[in-house]
């Protein structure tokens, strides 16, 4: 495990390291295109929205704006996976659809919250700007920290299911409590191509320590992850996006009886007006951190993938200033 960590390690400081010594040719081509003078003014729309699929990205809500979302994720298309012409390719089932909320009480600062259907999940978001990115290359990165809690409110046969109840354990309501903590690095090359990294910790208060036969790891509340996330724009308002998180976890390697597989998503992005809409396909059938990043069981080579859009809305709730 220490072994798997240092490795996890010496991939996020290489990967970093990357992200500030490469693309300087297309950092000076945005120099050009803002007049040819250095200057200290922020890089904008490294990406257009706050999530590029699954992952998130460093944009924050402009302050005093709410940010109305609905994500959706439709059931496996491949008929090894249980999909195929009977479900219509997945579009008879729904895995998760979430409806959330976020509000930006500064440019830099958000706020927001959701429902899932997935778990019944309930969660609170928070998402703060640590630096933006500058065109003359001063602040060579943007970087945000991101954390969101979640809480669980299934009944309490389908909370514990899977579990042996013995005649001392006690329900509690702490059980239903996780955590998602993360940085957001993340680098604009030129007007095209943008790329993040998302090192990620999560939190679970309960879990069935559940024990993988061909390793004998057993399962924990504590997870490790690296995530990458990259949006490549082929006009004005149409651009290719994609993420993927690498999880480290005993557990989840090679575990035949339980299988796990990375959640990787690929979509295209379409601006238009006050709207971003993105149709994707992931094998995640969770839409926030605290379902999809361990709970991840379809493969897309067994054709596990599903059909999935991000609707997002902004609207101005601060009012108009009077002259």
């Amino acid at each position: 495990m220490k072994r798997t960590l240092k490795n996890l390690s010496v991939t996020i400081l290489f990967s970093t390291s990357a992200l500030l010594v490469c693309a300087q040719d297309d950092m000076l081509s945005m120099l050009d295109s803002a007049g040819g003078q250095k200057t200290h003014e922020k890089v904008l729309a490294t990406f257009k929205g706050s999530k590029i699929v699954n992952a998130q990205s460093t944009e924050t809500i402009k302050a005093k704006t709410c940010d109305f979302s609905i994500t959706h994720r439709f059931g496996n298309m491949g008929t090894q996976s249980n999909g195929g012409g009977h479900t219509l390719y997945g579009l008879d089932n729904v895995t998760d659809v979430r409806l959330g909320f976020d509000f930006g009480i500064t440019n830099d600062l958000t706020l927001g919250f959701g429902r899932s259907k997935q778990g019944e999940l309930i969660d609170a978001l928070v998402k703060y700007r640590i630096l933006t990115q500058t065109l003359d290359n001063h602040i060579p990165i943007s970087l945000a920290f991101y954390g969101d809690m979640g809480y669980n409110p299934q009944k309490a046969s389908q909370f514990y299911s899977g579990m042996v109840m013995s005649s001392d354990f006690k329900q509690n309501d702490v059980h239903r409590f996780s955590y998602v903590s993360q940085l957001i690095i993340a680098r604009k090359f030129g007007w095209r191509f943008s790329m993040e990294l998302l090192p990620t910790y999560q939190h679970r208060n309960f879990v069935i320590g559940n024990i993988n036969a061909d390793n004998n790891a057993v399962e924990t509340n504590d997870l490790m992850s690296l995530g990458a996330g990259m949006r490549f724009k082929l006009t004005k308002r149409f651009a290719i996006i994609a993420d993927y998180f690498y999880t480290i976890s005993p557990y989840r390697t090679k575990n035949t009886a339980n299988p796990f597989y990375n959640p990787l998503a690929l979509g295209v992005e379409i601006e238009t007006g006050g709207h971003v809409f993105h149709i994707n396909f992931t094998n995640a059938s969770g839409i926030v951190e605290n379902n999809f990043i361990p709970n991840t069981t379809d493969s897309w080579a067994k054709g596990g993938f599903k059909l999935g859009f991000n609707v997002s809305r902004v609207f101005n709730v601060g009012g108009k200033k009077r002259k």
